[in-house]
């Protein structure tokens, strides 16, 4: 502050009578504060609301989202007139394509909906059953062109739950949530 400045301060205090406010250089002021706790409550909102521990919750949306692709797979097999296939295993899905010339199937790049799926580490998929009999792990459950599948269905499992994905002949996917009695 330059020697005017303070000049012209202490001139005016002297004519209004009123003195200069003074000013402390440490510490923050009230508003600072309440800022910085507005913005640490909006971070720990976000934070609780992006962290979701709810094992139900988690395994009943994987199971929804491998259920609509399962619907889009057989109606995309359908359109295009392809025999398409799913596996499921441990973490993860998959969807394919199987070539007209053999058994070789090859998967899917071309469709966001149908691009292979890690589990959250919690959950686990296998198939269960297709036309009534079991499955081995492996197994590429095939979708054909004509619509008329064979029913299948499908174990997503938790420690706690477990969801059967159901599919029809005419490809309707339903859900069965089955609760897993913790051991006692």
């Amino acid at each position: 502050m330059g020697p005017v400045t303070r000049a012209f301060r202490r001139d005016r205090a002297a004519h209004t009578g009123v003195a200069p406010p003074v000013r402390s250089k440490s510490g923050f002021t009230l508003i600072e504060v309440l800022v910085v706790l507005i913005v640490l409550a909006l971070a720990a909102g976000v934070a609780v609301i992006a962290y979701d521990g709810d094992e139900r919750g988690i395994a009943t949306r994987e199971a929804q989202r491998f259920a609509g692709a399962l619907e889009h797979a057989a109606t995309r097999a359908q359109v295009r007139s392809e025999t398409l296939g799913v596996s499921a295993e441990g973490g993860s899905w998959r969807f394919w394509r199987r070539m007209p010339a053999g058994d070789t199937w090859l998967p899917i790049t071309d469709d966001d909906v149908l691009a292979p799926r890690r589990l959250p580490p919690t959950l686990a998929i296998a198939p269960a059953l297709y036309a009534g009999q079991p499955l081995p792990m492996d197994a590429v459950v095939p979708l054909r062109p004509s619509g008329r599948n064979e029913p299948m269905s499908f174990s997503l499992s938790a420690a706690q739950t477990r969801i059967l994905l159901a599919a029809d002949p005419l490809n309707r996917v339903s859900l069965s949530l089955v609760d897993i009695a913790p051991p006692r």
